[in-house]
């Protein structure tokens, strides 16, 4: 388990957040439900699914614990769950700040290379 912040993550978490949203229809649950809590009637409206597919959609989806179902009467009511999506986008800021990095050395680079090749066509001029 690694502790990032207030953040504490473990690999099996977010390899199971990351697999949950490879699906674009989760990515859509998702999305439905950060509008606010739904029903699976009112998740399957949207798409060419049944809702027992939308079901086992849901049923990833709360394994990954990015949706969590209650039982309200005779409705049964997902609500997102966001703490596993700040995980995620924690683990790709880490990457964000190396690719940052990156590029700024290759800015630099690209300077003094532009910088080496005004010096030497100067120099090429003061020699004609």
């Amino acid at each position: 388990m690694e502790r990032i912040g207030y953040i504490t993550r473990s690999p099996e978490r977010l390899d199971a957040t990351f697999a949950a949203l490879s699906d674009s229809t989760r990515r859509a649950i998702l999305a439905r439900l950060a509008l606010g809590e739904a029903t699976v009637a009112e998740l399957a409206a949207p798409f060419d699914m049944s809702q027992p597919a939308i079901s086992k959609h849901l049923k990833v989806l709360e394994s990954a614990g990015l949706i969590v179902r209650e039982r309200d009467a005779q409705r049964r009511p997902s609500r997102l769950n966001a703490q596993p999506l700040a995980e995620a986008t924690q683990w790709l800021a880490e990457y964000s700040q190396f690719w940052s990095s990156s590029f700024a050395r290759l800015d630099d680079l690209l300077e003094d290379l532009k910088t080496s090749k005004k010096k030497a066509k100067k120099h090429k001029h003061k020699k004609h």
